[in-house]
Parts: structure tokens; C-alpha cells; sequence
């Protein structure tokens, strides 16, 4: 149990990161638009910020990901061994 809640804690750091950061760029390039006075809907904003946030979120959150891979891989190896575990002990029955 203890590593489930490090990997939903670890994910949830590193989702809530990417997602503030498509948040910040798609309030800076529609500013922009704004100070050249060129209009430029949000979405158009947003569609470009999320393009641009992807990479950008893998190279700037690189330790938050890393510790998220890590502990939703610790999760799932303790899931699979507890899996077989249970597999051996029903077929000794």
C-alpha cells in the first residue's frame, strides 16, 4: 500500500506540473498576441502551447518523471509478485 500512494503522489506531482506549465504558456503566447495586436483566439494559444509544452515538460520536470516511471514501476513489480503469490497458493490447493 505504501508504494501505491508514492506513485499516485509522484504522478500527481508530475501531472500537476505539465499542467501548470500549459497553463503558464498558453497565458504567455496569448499575451503576446496581445501586445502585437494580432488576434489570435485561446485556443489557437492553448493548441500552440500544447505543442510546445510536451517536450518542453520532458526536459524541464526530468526528476519528477523519472520519480514517477520509478515508483509506478516499484507498484506495479510488487503487484505482479503479489499476484503470483496468490496464483501459487490457490493451485497448491
Amino acid at each position: 500500500m505504501e508504494l501505491q500512494k508514492a506513485a499516485r503522489k509522484n504522478v500527481l506531482i508530475y501531472g500537476l506540473a505539465r499542467l501548470a506549465l500549459f497553463v503558464v504558456l498558453t497565458l504567455v503566447i496569448h499575451g503576446l498576441a496581445q501586445l502585437i495586436n494580432a488576434p489570435v483566439p485561446v485556443v489557437m494559444s492553448a493548441m500552440l502551447a500544447l505543442i510546445v509544452a510536451f517536450p518542453l515538460s520532458m526536459l524541464v520536470f526530468n526528476k519528477q518523471r523519472v520519480n514517477a516511471t520509478w515508483a509506478v514501476a516499484q507498484w506495479d513489480a510488487q503487484r505482479k509478485a503479489h499476484k503470483e503469490w496468490v496464483r501459487s497458493e490457490l493451485a497448491d490447493r
